[in-house]
């Protein structure tokens, strides 16, 4: 697919443990000629971990994309007036967002960006990646499922013995969806078989 031209919000929300996984995936999409928004949670732009400090993703994401990071409410808001964006993706989406996103609440920048694509009517890809997938939001996920313009990166049990409600996208697939999804379709199959841990 020829991605010049195309304008890409990539929106990472506060999966940390996944964050090394996603960068090459923005490269991807930049590589290919798409121009990438990128929009965090507060939990990206205040939270240092063992997998990395908030500085670190910060730069990263700078380097990579080219561009200056939407990471507040106002900030995000003018996306949906100014219809900015043809794509919008969560990758990682927690199941904190998960859950917000289909009882429509709008507390940060992540979320304000998916209503305002919503609002458009243009398509959301969500990459899950939840210890309660299987649990309490599994009938988020479910409702989400059944909302038009919005689709998800496949995905399954990361460690079905030590986490067995855990789901997580196939990251790897995130582009791949993004194509599906301009042409108004599902990347199937939609659940897979993950790598399993030992």
């Amino acid at each position: 697919m020829n991605w010049h031209g195309i304008t890409v919000g990539y929106a990472l929300s506060g999966s940390h443990c996944t964050l090394e996984e996603i960068m090459p995936q923005i490269q991807r999409f930049v590589d290919a000629g798409a121009n990438v928004v990128p929009i965090v949670s507060s939990t990206i732009m205040t939270t240092d971990t063992r997998f990395g400090t908030s500085n670190h993703w910060q730069e990263s994401l700078r380097s990579i994309t080219g561009n200056e990071i939407i990471s507040t409410i106002v900030d995000a808001e003018p996306l949906g007036p100014s219809k900015r964006l043809d794509i919008l993706t969560i990758a990682p989406c927690t199941g904190n967002t998960t859950s917000k996103l289909a009882n429509a609440m709008t507390d940060g920048p992540v979320l304000m960006a998916a209503k305002s694509q919503m609002r458009n009517q243009r398509p959301l890809v969500l990459a899950i990646s939840t210890n309660d997938g299987l649990g309490l939001n599994a009938g988020n996920i479910a409702k989400l499922l059944n909302m038009k313009n919005i689709y998800f990166v496949p995905y399954g049990q990361d460690n079905p013995i030590a986490k067995p409600n855990s789901l997580v996208a196939r990251m790897d697939l995130v582009m791949e969806t993004c194509e599906a999804a301009l042409k108004g379709t599902q990347l199937q199959p939609l659940l897979i078989e993950r790598f399993l841990h030992a």
